[in-house]
């Protein structure tokens, strides 16, 4: 049967999870983690919560799943040697050097390829079985064919997620929280700028369209599907910013599912935690115009009614649902909410009431209207019930007991708990019963006292002649045999390899040369004209969300890893931003495995940049070979979903340019030939001032998107004569231009 993996952002949710009948948890550090600002696990607190779950047969797996910059990579290897010693099952990772320590390491420790690496294809799935992944988290947007297709081709564990919040973007491809908050999504401290208001307007016609949550998605909610999914080995609920009831409600419906317990009750009770309304996911081919909530971001609730009337003792609701006191509410007043929490219910007589059915009466200072909806966004009942769900043992491991005790002798019992055998005999030898004789009822009361354990009684072998048995010695047995049942089920034995030497591999020192990203035709006949050699279109460009990878003659910059996969042996392969390369292990690994030229990260600043080469010089003896992207309109998300036709306005991109406002700027929307849509920067990152200062990167890539073959050709000379002269300048136009994250480290 699949695992069942759930979120814990605490113990408390670890416990809720585990409860309600979580196969494995997954959990972050105080570090390194892709949600930062949930609670977490500090070393102290993660030795408790591995300890409570393997003692119940749980997994626990460690994200260390954000970008590592230069001078992090030794503390994550310290926290990961903690995590070994420590009998962590598995780490779900993001970054190559983070990777590739734990697998040529730490045999023991399951290496699980996360969301955030963009593997959604055979290929990278492969490459990542070939390098030694024990599991791979496909991306989100992978349907479940593929998925099929890519179980039976790899023959590796997968992991797919099934019910929770979801990124518009594909993950690891959104910088819109970094360059514009320096808040990185990458780094796990995403501020949700999917989340918020947008404008979207037609800039060719200078149309507007009202404000809405324009990039917010729906949650993910597969719960109806689940028998579709029994191929999968691992079904993963995110959720670990989420608070314990949440994981409790959530992990308890689909555990009934998975054990084919299913009610309608279940599907219900979703709705009564935290969602923004459900989603099937691309996973079961849910339609693009579907997969957002465009008129909220946040918690949705369950209509059960709107306001009818007003009158003197309040506003008068009629329900469709039940009503009760210390229930949260919100009340959608002209596009507005209005949130309580129901202190006081009142009846037609103004009498307090502690529910209702069908009729009630609030009071609230705001100004309502007749038809307003009602929701209830909190089930006091409800939460009440689901804390009682938890701490709890949802299983229990039977210990068949074999008890000798005779006259004369010492008490001994042998204990057998599935695969673990535990033999006690005490220090004292037993006497004759005087009176009434120690009777198989009365030990088998004593040894059943297991409530505060992970056990239960199996079964009870009894042999004795006529023999009293303290009460307190058959105690002192048992306590002997849970703890050490408790000792040899919690032992693991663990490898520790030593890490193989480097094969150095370095690049001659060259001077930096212009290369070109050409959207349109214009822009490539405008960098043909200026003699740039180096030219990227659709042509040589295999995206991060490639479905094919087509024979190509020459140069191929690639954007995924099934992509370095399909091309580096064959192919001069250079290794697109979407990587997020940002440290110099990764480099070096991009370079072994066949990239010629890796390009940097946007979240890297200029000192970050130099620690990186600084890195692989030591390391090396030598430079690697990098490429920077240093003009464009910085790609903020890369999605598959089209928020035009969210708009009914599918198709209207071949005739129209788009953009998204809100009140800190503008960003365009580049609509591909697939549907697919990235979000751009409305400022442009311009670097050229600070070309002198930026040491040993081989390439300098301009990326155009959205300009003339006019406004092409004067940048790239206005580049070619500033590499030429090698003088200062003062190019860079604050009103328009960003320096992105050079002079500013992200957090």
């Amino acid at each position: 049967m699949s695992e069942l993996l759930a979120p814990a952002g605490n113990f408390e949710a670890l416990v809720a999870a585990i409860s309600n009948g979580a196969d494995a948890i997954y959990l972050g550090m105080n570090q390194f983690g892709a949600r930062a600002y949930s609670a977490n696990f500090d070393k102290e607190s993660f030795i408790e919560a591995i300890t409570y779950a393997h003692l119940r047969n749980v997994k626990i797996y460690v994200t260390l799943n954000t970008i590592i910059f230069e001078d992090e990579l030794q503390p994550v290897y310290e926290m990961i040697d903690f995590l070994n010693e420590n009998h962590v099952d598995g780490i779900i990772i993001q970054d190559l050097a983070v990777f590739d320590y734990i697998v040529k390491k730490y045999p023991n420790i399951e290496a699980h390829c996360s969301t955030q690496m963009g593997i959604d294809d055979v290929e990278g799935t492969l490459l990542f079985k070939k390098l030694g992944a024990k599991r791979v988290v496909l991306s989100r947007e992978v349907e479940i064919e593929e998925a099929k297709k890519i179980k039976k081709i790899a023959k590796i564990p997968l992991e797919i997620f099934i019910h929770g919040a979801l990124c518009v973007s594909y993950s690891g491809n959104c910088l819109m929280s970094g360059l514009i908050g320096y808040r990185s999504g990458n780094r796990g401290r995403c501020v949700g700028s999917c989340r918020k208001l947008y404008t979207l307007v037609d800039e060719t016609t200078n149309q507007s369209f009202s404000p809405s949550y324009l990039l917010s998605m729906k949650d993910l909610n597969t719960l109806s599907n689940i028998h579709e999914l029994k191929e999968m080995d691992s079904l993963k609920i995110e959720g670990r910013m989420k608070e314990p009831s949440y994981v409790a409600n959530v992990v308890s419906a689909y555990r009934k599912a998975l054990d084919g317990k299913s009610t309608t009750e279940d599907f219900l009770n979703l709705s009564k935690t935290f969602h923004r309304t459900f989603t099937k996911g691309y996973i079961f081919h849910e339609d693009k115009k579907d997969i957002t909530n465009i008129s909220r971001p946040n918690n949705f609730g369950v209509p059960i009614g709107k306001i009818v009337n007003k009158n003197h003792i309040g506003y008068k609701i009629e329900l469709t649902s039940p009503l009760f006191q210390n229930d949260i509410i919100r009340i959608e007043h002209n596009n507005e909410d209005i949130n309580l929490t129901v202190v006081k219910l009142y009846d037609e007589h103004k009498n307090y009431i502690s529910s209702a059915s069908q009729y009630c009466y609030i009071q609230v200072k705001e100004d309502l209207s007749n038809g307003d909806i009602v929701y209830k966004t909190k089930d006091y009942q409800f939460y009440q019930d689901l804390s009682k769900t938890y701490p709890k043992e949802y299983k229990r491991f039977k210990i068949d007991f074999i008890v000798s005790a005779f006259a004369g002798t010492p008490l001994t019992i042998h204990a057998t708990c599935g695969e673990y055998q535990i033999s006690y005999e005490a220090n004292t030898l037993l006497d004759s019963a005087k009176t009434q004789p120690t009777s198989r009822e009365a030990v088998l009361e004593q040894l059943n006292r297991l409530k505060e354990s992970v056990y239960a009684l199996g079964t009870l072998e009894y042999y004795a002649d006529s023999v009293y048995i303290p009460a307190k010695l058959l105690n002192e047995a048992r306590r002997f045999i849970v703890s050490k049942l408790n000792e040899v089920r919690l032992e693991r034995q663990y490898q520790v390899l030593p890490l193989p030497s480097l094969k150095p591999i370095s690049y001659p020192y060259t001077e930096p040369v212009l290369a070109v990203y050409a959207t349109t035709e214009e822009q490539y006949e405008a960098a043909k004209e200026c003699g740039i050699s180096i030219i990227y279109s659709k042509e040589n460009t295999i995206r991060r969300n490639a479905v094919t990878y087509p024979k190509k003659e020459g140069m191929v910059l690639v954007g995924g890893y099934g992509g370095v996969a399909s091309y580096a042996s064959k192919n001069e392969t250079i290794s697109d931003f979407s990587l997020n390369v940002v440290n110099s292990k990764a480099v070096y690994l991009l370079h072994s495995l066949g990239v010629n030229r890796a390009t940097l990260s946007y979240e890297l600043n200029k000192n970050q940049i130099q620690s990186l080469i600084a890195g692989y010089e030591k390391e090396n003896g030598g430079l690697p070979n990098l490429e920077m992207i240093v003009y464009g309109h910085t790609h903020l998300l890369f999605t598959k979903y089209c928020p035009l036709k969210k708009m009914n306005l599918c198709g209207t991109c071949k005739k129209h340019f788009y953009s998204l406002k809100d009140d800190y700027g503008t960003f365009p929307i580049l609509s591909h030939e697939d549907c697919t849509t990235t979000l751009l920067n409305g400022k442009i990152l311009n670097l050229i001032d600070e070309l002198d200062s930026i040491k040993n990167i081989s390439v300098f890539r301009l990326q155009f998107t959205i300009e003339s073959k006019e406004e092409t050709k004067a940048i790239i000379q206005q580049f070619q004569e500033k590499l030429k002269n090698k003088q200062k300048t003062k190019l860079f136009n604050s009103a328009t231009d960003t320096r992105g994250h050079f002079n500013k480290e992200i957090l």
